[in-house]
């Protein structure tokens, strides 16, 4: 079945990309479920989706934006929406949360305006919304190779800042640490993430991969390096799954992704109980 899945181009760019988002996705989603932040996935696909809505308005009006690929005006937004939550955050010092909704918000409402401007719904929106198999083209998987290369180096090199600041974030300020850089570093790669999970899970479902195998990997870690393995492995089950299944039943991948994954999380609730309050140990 998966040497005939591959077996055109255009299957080829899906599958692969689909394996760096498998990756990508529940390994920030870790550090957003630790951190209580996992509805900023929400905001930022939200304005991300504004983005892909101000490129299709653009090209509508100026034939020659019409070569500019929509996943960068996706970026452009999308990072522009992660430091306003920044700054919304330092406005707000005692209720920070509040900063979510209101990108959220924003993103809902820029959206709505671009896309009544532009003409209303398309297949190519329909496409952004819940992804599709054949939407990704081989300019957009060399992009997102490009974005996970630099979300791993991030990584590798800010995982001690990103583990102290996750648990104990005042020992980590006091430490020395600089959370303003870090969070704003962290912010970016979420933010570019997101726009590369666009085109195969979709804008409204992206941030159910960042959460639900992370969800999932909780009731079986015994620590923190483990919830990244289990994450990992449930959201590359999720991926490829829901990648074959969408493309022989001939329906949109992000739903059929995000399917897979709420049953993965069913499964991992039947399969082992874990007793209400315990928490994922700091230490493996």
């Amino acid at each position: 079945m998966l040497d005939l899945f591959l077996k055109y181009e255009f299957l080829q760019n899906a599958f692969y990309t689909g394996l760096m988002i498998g990756l990508l996705a529940p390994l920030l989603g870790v550090f957003l479920v630790v951190r209580r932040l996992s509805l900023i996935a929400d905001a930022l696909s939200h304005i991300a989706l504004s983005g892909i809505a101000a490129s299709l308005l653009l090209t509508k009006s100026f034939p020659a934006f019409a070569t500019i690929n929509p996943l960068t005006m996706g970026i452009i937004f999308s990072i522009g929406g992660s430091l306003l939550i920044e700054r919304l955050r330092k406005a707000y010092k005692f209720y920070k949360e509040i900063a979510i909704p209101i990108i959220l918000s924003a993103g809902i409402g820029l959206s709505v305006v671009f896309l009544s401007l532009a003409g209303g719904f398309n297949n190519d929106l329909f496409q952004y919304l819940f992804g599709s198999v054949i939407a990704v083209s081989r300019s957009d998987l060399w992009m997102i190779t490009s974005i996970t290369i630099l979300v791993l180096i991030t990584i590798i090199f800010f995982f001690k800042e990103l583990f102290f600041l996750s648990f104990d974030e005042e020992q980590a300020i006091v430490s020395g640490i600089n959370r303003k850089l870090v969070d704003f570093i962290f912010i970016i790669i979420v933010a570019l993430v997101i726009v590369a999970s666009m085109k195969i899970v979709g804008i409204l479902l992206v941030s159910a991969l960042m959460t639900l195998p992370v969800a999932a990997a909780m009731r079986f870690a015994k620590g923190f390096k483990q919830m990244f393995v289990y994450s990992i492995c449930f959201g590359e089950i999720s991926v490829i799954a829901g990648l074959i299944s969408a493309y022989y039943f001939d329906v949109a991948p992000g739903g059929m992704i995000v399917l897979i994954a709420v049953f993965i999380l069913l499964l991992s609730i039947t399969v082992k109980w874990r007793p209400r309050g315990r928490k994922v140990a700091v230490n493996d």
